[in-house]
């Protein structure tokens, strides 16, 4: 163990290890960036080349309770159904703290920024690993949806138009609309907001919902795409952890690849049940 790590972890590190059947003997803790999450992460190597991820609470509360249940639950439901997400190794009810398989470093956002979309090679790399990851999506949104109990989730059971008006519009206009360019909120904005709601709400929330799905929560492991985050799942529409995805910041695809990742999702999700096109991308 670094002498720079809190024992607590280390004695933590150690129970879960041996609540897993894992050996304890010789094991090393290396802190791992939070990436914006207020949750503590840190990467536990074995004597015999094993790794794991401890992934525990970064304070006291009941929303930090809450959050850590729902990535044991959620987990567990979502690893049954078959999705890429973490093996889950064990579970301290008392920390908090949950040990889970480890994916390695290198994020969709990593190998996306590297790949040059104006080269024809690179472009087909980038377009084959989004649809390795779209394929992944949809089948978990459909399959993890099944016997999914909204009890599982830390925040609201479904996506519905109280968080979308509450919860992303909301934070708009508080965090950057009123904190940082201290702007009285217009009439116009905020009707907008309630007719971009009703519009969302038309579309069928009863499929497995991410609700952070960024390239950021997307992991390259073993030359296959895994997803991490998913504490906030709920039940909510197809085309939202889509837009996540294809409008994500942090990448930046051209439109004429998110068009044609968009075609490729619907071509998929045809093959389950059909679709009306149109109004698909209304919501989208």
């Amino acid at each position: 163990m670094n002498k720079n790590q809190p024992l607590n972890w280390h004695k933590t590190a150690t129970h879960l290890t041996r609540l897993a059947g894992f050996a304890a003997d010789g094991l090393a803790l290396e802190s791992v960036a939070a990436d914006g999450s207020m949750r503590v992460f840190f990467r536990l190597r074995f004597a015999d080349g094993r790794r794991a991820i401890l992934v525990a609470p970064g304070e006291v509360s009941t929303a930090a309770r809450k959050e850590a249940w729902a990535s044991w639950l959620i987990g567990r439901h979502l690893a049954a159904c078959g999705a890429p997400t973490p093996t889950l190794y064990a579970f301290d009810e008392s920390s908090l703290a949950l040990l889970c398989e480890d994916f390695g470093s290198i994020q969709l956002f990593t190998v996306a920024r590297t790949l040059n979309p104006n080269d024809p090679d690179d472009r087909e790399k980038l377009l084959a690993l989004y649809r390795q990851t779209i394929s992944a999506l949809l089948t978990m949104q459909f399959q993890a949806a099944t016997d999914f109990d909204p009890n599982w989730c830390c925040d609201t059971p479904v996506y519905d138009k109280k968080l979308m008006l509450e919860r992303e519009s909301g934070y708009f206009l508080r965090a950057l609309w009123r904190d940082l360019l201290g702007q009285e909120e217009p009439a116009a904005l905020a009707e907008e907001f309630h007719r971009l709601a009703d519009i969302a709400t038309e579309a069928p929330a009863i499929f497995f919902l991410h609700r952070d799905f960024q390239s950021r929560n997307i992991m390259i492991h073993e030359g296959r795409p895994r997803f991490i985050d998913y504490q906030g799942g709920r039940l909510g529409p197809l085309g939202y952890d889509l837009a996540s995805l294809l409008i994500d910041p942090y990448v930046g695809l051209d439109q004429t690849m998110r068009e044609e990742l968009l075609r490729f999702y619907l071509t998929e999700l045809q093959k389950r049940m059909p679709v009306d096109e149109e109004l698909f991308r209304r919501h989208f």
